[in-house]
């Protein structure tokens, strides 16, 4: 399978790292292709959105993990905030105003 068969989200494109993890294993590469776009993005987007490289290789092995476990998405995950195909709700907003202050 090459990169362009694995599905990516409404907004994100699967990254080179997540893509090597998701095509590992074929019940991975099969529950994801069992997500709506919006939910693999919601992935994607959780695991690319932090700072640091540790976190992230983390969100890659838990993105496995999890999919295996039956997950579908991210838990507490706020939200995509790259999406302008619609404002960020309300409870978003306060989300991000009480990161930004951390």
């Amino acid at each position: 399978m090459n990169k362009s068969e694995l599905s990516d989200g409404t907004v994100h494109r699967v990254p080179d790292d997540l893509y090597k993890a998701l095509t590992k294993d074929n019940t991975v590469r099969e529950r994801w292709e069992d997500l709506t776009p919006l939910a693999r993005n919601e992935w994607i987007c959780w695991t690319v959105t932090v700072k640091q490289q540790k976190t992230r290789d983390e969100h890659v092995k838990r993105v496995v993990v999890e999919l295996q476990q039956g997950k579908r998405r991210p838990c507490c995950w706020i939200g995509c905030i790259h999406r302008t195909d619609k404002a960020l709700s309300p409870s978003v907003k306060w989300a991000l105003s009480k990161q930004s202050k951390a």
